[in-house]
């Protein structure tokens, strides 16, 4: 299964198309806000030419956001790193990559590329409309003002410039925090760069009590996303260097695809395991008997029916001696509640779930502040 095309980044998305290998989606909340749109120019002044040139201007606006997330994309592959898919939300695009760069100048070339690709439509834009005689007075240029590639070329410009402020989750946050990683330590780094962020959220959202309401959902999105950027470098600061063997359950039930869910049943209410591995009778893993699964098997099929029938195919797995963080980050993009873990000859020896790497983390966490007193014992 390619890991990039097989789930959105959110759920209720749509696979819309791939270009250059990657999917991108379009979420139902972006439909909605299209039908609003429609809505909105149809009764301002009752002209379908009107109503389709508004909702024409949205879509050609996203499609310069679709190359903005594909300008992150591209980059960040020309240093390794893939990108899962690209999915498109009404205050926005999403690349969801992999991961970001290890190395800070990388990174920053990563995050600069899409307000780069902003920046050339717009010039590109500016020099079709200046050949075709437009924008004679750049003063009087403005969001809602000047013709349809007029406005398109200014939104680009504000795009790109938008996305610079030094706060995350916009680029420009993940700039400064990449260029403090030159300096100091990428915690140190992520840390203050979110410190800035989350002063610059206070910043617009005093703004937005005084002068433009708008300031206000700006600002708690900075908010959020610095707090959220801060939190996951934490998390991959405290799980550096640890592999899956040491979170992964070690102890665990296992089934057959032709054995009855009674079986299922009975293993799942005498121990806390509620996810199990389906072996074939070599000891290969054919799928994953979820709790979801076991309940809408019983549901249809009743206690006789059979875990084969019912079972995930279409499962991710994991080695054994893979990092922690790496196994972490294919957890969160494939929506899974659990992966087996296979040895370096493809044997199961483990399973491993959030509840596994949460533990691990909160027993790190705990190590980390007990060193910061001075003290040298370690555990793992």
């Amino acid at each position: 299964m390619d890991r990039q095309q097989a789930k959105p980044a959110f759920g209720w998305s749509w696979r819309i198309g791939v270009v250059a290998g990657i999917a991108v989606y379009v979420h139902a909340t972006f439909v909605i806000l299209i039908l609003w749109i429609a809505l909105s120019y149809w009764l301002a002044t009752h002209s379908v030419s009107a109503m389709l040139e508004g909702v024409g201007f949205i879509l050609a606006l996203f499609g310069c956001v679709v190359l903005h997330e594909y300008g992150h994309a591209l980059t960040a592959r020309r240093f390794g790193v893939r990108t899962r898919s690209i999915t498109l939300l009404p205050i926005g695009g999403v690349a969801s990559l992999e991961k970001m760069p290890d190395d800070p100048r990388e990174e920053i070339l990563v995050a600069l590329a899409g307000p780069a690709v902003n920046v050339v439509i717009g010039v590109a834009l500016w020099v079709v409309v200046r050949l075709s005689g437009g924008a004679d007075n750049p003063q009087e240029l403005g969001l809602t003002s000047g013709s349809f590639l007029e406005r398109l070329m200014v939104l680009n410009f504000v795009l790109a410039g938008f996305n610079l402020i030094p706060a995350f989750p916009m680029d420009g946050g993940r700039v400064l925090r990449a260029w403090l990683s030159l300096r100091m330590d990428p915690v140190q780094a992520t840390r203050a760069a979110a410190g800035i962020g989350q002063a610059l959220a206070l910043f617009f959202g005093l703004l937005g009590l005084f002068y433009n309401p708008f300031l206000l959902f700006i600002a708690l999105f900075v908010w959020i996303g610095a707090a959220a950027e801060s939190g996951a470098t934490e998390v991959r600061s405290v799980l550096a260097g640890v592999r899956v063997a040491q979170a992964m359950r070690t102890e665990f039930h296992t089934l057959s695809p032709d054995e009855p869910l009674a079986r299922a049943v009975e293993l799942s209410l005498s121990s806390s395991q509620k996810d199990f591995p389906v072996l074939d009778i070599r000891g290969g893993v054919l799928g994953i008997l979820t709790y979801t699964d076991l309940l809408r098997g019983l549901k249809e099929l009743g206690e006789q029916g059979t875990v084969g029938e019912v079972m995930e195919t279409g499962f991710e797995t994991v080695r054994s001696d893979e990092p922690l963080q790496s196994a972490f980050d294919r957890l969160q993009s494939c929506g899974c509640r659990v992966v087996p873990v296979l040895d370096a000859n493809g044997a199961l020896v483990g399973l491993l779930d959030l509840d596994n790497i949460s533990e691990i983390f909160q027993i790190r966490s705990a190590l980390h502040a007990h060193r910061s007193l001075g003290t040298d014992q370690r555990l793992m």
